[in-house]
């Protein structure tokens, strides 16, 4: 299978070919760790948000994250003055926001709020990449081989593995479940529309509108469902301000990226890889314990999205 040829949309903007000497520096130091930066504060985040929902409801803790988000991009953009949304990429920033912002986040929270353990939501979300190479070819016109369907294979039984292990997956609430399924649509949706509608929007421009519609939306909710109460305590800030700077400006910003430029069921496949990598970072900051079993799941985790990511050209100089 020969795999689309990345385009030169880094969020959206377009940036001029670099020198034949610049071009392979440019790239690896620009997204060959790409992903690798992505796992690891996209998988620690969920350690953030245990910590931030001991101290106030799930909308509430959202919102403050996308709140501040907002302000500290205001002064960016009031500063370097970038171009705006036009016509129809409003809508399309406002899609995406909807999607991601507020289906994929929003139903994290709520579905943890509502009963659903932190393994249970792993398990269904992690089923993303499947839905992403299902829909792929019909949505945005890519292709998935037999090698990539050998990866996504492995890659979900050795997140299942992971979590069964480790006996995370014990309660089940149909309120949790329903916020699961919320969550998995979004990101599966977003992602597909990312991909497929993807113009050449400023960075700035672009995640400003999809946080201040993720922003809106959740305030509505927390106005809805929750009081608006929060124990401010040190805990609570440094998980939020991690939350904010990790991952809503950096790991975000850099799953979108990788999106535009690569195959789309490739970049989704990093997902198997959280659960894992959550339980590694849980085991390097607190000493919790991984079962011998959950170490093999995650070598065929890694195995998995290994296939998925490797280029075909590298198979075909490998096997010529």
């Amino acid at each position: 299978m020969v795999e689309p040829q990345p385009s030169k949309l880094v969020m959206g903007v377009r940036f001029p070919s670099p020198a034949p000497g610049q071009a392979f520096r440019a790239r690896f130091d620009v997204f060959a760790l790409a992903p690798v930066v992505f796992l690891l504060l996209w998988s620690s985040g969920f350690i953030c948000i245990k910590i931030g929902l001991a101290y106030t409801g799930p909308m509430v803790f959202l919102a403050l994250r996308y709140a501040l988000v907002l302000g500290l991009l205001a002064p960016a953009i009031i500063w370097l003055r970038p171009r705006r949304p036009r016509g129809r990429e409003w809508r399309d920033l406002v899609v995406v926001g909807v999607l991601i912002q507020f289906g994929y986040f929003a139903g994290c929270y709520l579905s943890e709020e509502y009963g659903l353990s932190a393994g249970g939501l792993a398990l269904i979300t992690s089923l993303q990449p499947i839905l992403v190479a299902l829909l792929a070819p019909r949505v945005t016109g890519g292709t998935v081989g037999a090698r990539h369907w050998l990866g996504l294979a492995l890659g979900l039984a050795g997140t299942v593995i992971v979590i069964v292990s480790r006996a995370q997956v014990r309660q089940v609430t149909g309120e949790g479940l329903f916020w699961a399924a919320v969550a998995l649509l979004g990101m599966t949706a977003g992602t597909l529309y990312e991909k497929r509608s993807g113009g050449a929007h400023h960075p700035l421009s672009a995640i400003a509108v999809q946080y201040g519609v993720g922003f809106a939306l959740t305030v509505v909710f927390a106005l809805v469902l929750e009081p608006l109460h929060v124990h401010w305590t040190g805990p609570f800030i440094g998980a939020l301000s991690y939350l904010v700077l990790a991952n809503s400006l950096v790991a975000v910003s850099l799953l979108l990226a990788m999106i535009r430029r690569g195959a789309v069921a490739r970049v989704s496949a990093l997902f198997f890889l959280v659960p894992p990598a959550a339980a590694v970072i849980a085991w390097l900051l607190t000493r919790e314990g991984i079962p011998p079993l959950a170490w093999l799941g995650m070598v065929l985790a890694g195995a998995g999205v290994g296939l998925v990511l490797r280029p075909a050209q590298a198979i075909a100089q490998a096997n010529p």
